[in-house]
Formats: structure tokens, sequence, C-alpha cells
């Protein structure tokens, strides 16, 4: 899988990329992740991206020219655009399950009161957010996205199948974690993770899984 992420502010990106499970998939070659600086795709000697907004009002606006030129050569027939913004639907598991195996995509950093709509209409595919709030830029947002990804990719978590029982991987939350000590400050971990009977550990994390769900998160046992 590819990922390439169009944003003015590329050093955001280095040090979590090279962290952790991400940079585990990259260094694997499960997963290629290229940082694009748009301001490289400006023609003025000040390499502006952003404009003031037609109509008057507070704020700049990110200006098509540099993002058309970076996605149209950075673009393939497999290729999907998306861009980061908090007027798209929320980030889901669902939704990196189901983009998990897609060969490229090309993700855009918004930023200041976000891009000019020429560029929604034309070039994106999708917009998706993290929720419903509003970030200073797309950045934060995008390495989100790169995470999400990258952990499903095969290979870049070691155990693989610790990944089935995540949260919202089927729905529901996770059940609670223990290890050691077995007694921390009058606290015991739960006789049942002890016993060494595994269906009934298997039981029991079920069990937990509604019960942290149903008081955790309601709204997710709604469908059921």
């Amino acid at each position: 899988m590819r990922l390439d992420v169009l944003t003015i502010f590329p050093e955001v990106f280095e040090d979590y990329l090279a962290t952790s499970i991400t940079g585990r998939a990259i260094r694997a070659g499960r997963l290629r992740v290229g940082v694009h600086d748009l301001r490289d795709y400006t023609r003025d000697r000040h390499r502006v991206t952003d404009d003031y907004p037609f109509g008057g009002g507070a704020g700049m606006v990110m200006k098509p020219e540099p993002i058309f030129r970076a996605v149209d050569k950075l673009r393939r027939k497999s290729s999907r655009v998306i861009l980061m913004s908090p007027q798209g639907p929320k980030l889901e598991q669902a939704w990196f399950a189901a983009k998990a195996k897609s060969r490229h995509l090309i993700v855009i950093c918004g930023h200041y009161r976000g891009v000019d709509q020429r560029v929604i209409d034309a070039l994106v595919d999708e917009e998706v957010s993290l929720g419903d709030y509003v970030l200073s830029g797309g950045e934060l947002p995008a390495l989100v996205l790169v995470d999400g990804l990258a952990r499903l990719q095969p290979g870049a978590v070691s155990d693989a199948d610790s990944l089935a029982g995540d949260s919202f991987s089927d729905g529901l939350l996770d059940y609670p974690h223990f290890t050691r000590p077995r007694a921390f400050k009058g606290k015991r971990v739960p006789a049942v993770l002890l016993s060494g009977n595994h269906q009934r550990i298997r039981d029991w994390r079920d069990e937990m899984r509604q019960k942290t769900t149903a008081l955790k998160r309601p709204d997710l046992l709604k469908d059921e």
C-alpha cells in the first residue's frame, strides 16, 4: 500500500513515521508513505499556498494550483484522493478495514479556512474527519489515518490475533486487561484470568466486552 500526503508542514510527519507499528510497517515494506511539501508545487518566488477568500471574510484559503499540480503528478489509475476535513464523515474502524487493501491513497491536509472548493469538486473522492470539532490543520488527522491503516497491513502487528479483539473490530469495545503484579494497591487480578481455564477466560472476556460497551458506549448496542 502507498500513501502520499500533501501538506505545508512536512516536518510534522518525520518522527512519527519512524516509530512504533507505523515505522515497523514502513521498514518491512508493508507500507510506503511519501510526504510532499505543497510549496514545492508553487511557481512564484515566495512559494505561496494560500490567499484571501473571494467575497471577503476572515481567514485564508488554500490555493487550488499547487494541489492540482501535486495530485496530477502523483495520481495513478488506482488512486483515491482523500481530504482531511471537518465536513467529512467521522473515521471509524470499518472505514480503516475497508481501505486497508487499497493500493494508493493521496491524502490532502487542509489548513486555514480550508481548500478552494474547486479542489473538492474536481479532485477529491472522499472527505473524512476525526470528529465534530475543528483543528488548525489536517496534519494530525492525516497521521491518525496513516496509523490506522498501517496497523492493518499484514505483518505490521506481530501478534495478528490481537487485531481481532480490538475495540470496534466487531462493534464492541475491548475487555479489561491486566498484567503483573497480581495485586496492586489492594486490587487483585480477576481470579478467572489466573485459572488456566481457557473457555472460562473466553466467556469472561465476552461478557466483559458486552458490559463495558453497555456502560461506556451504549450507542454501539442500539442496532443489536
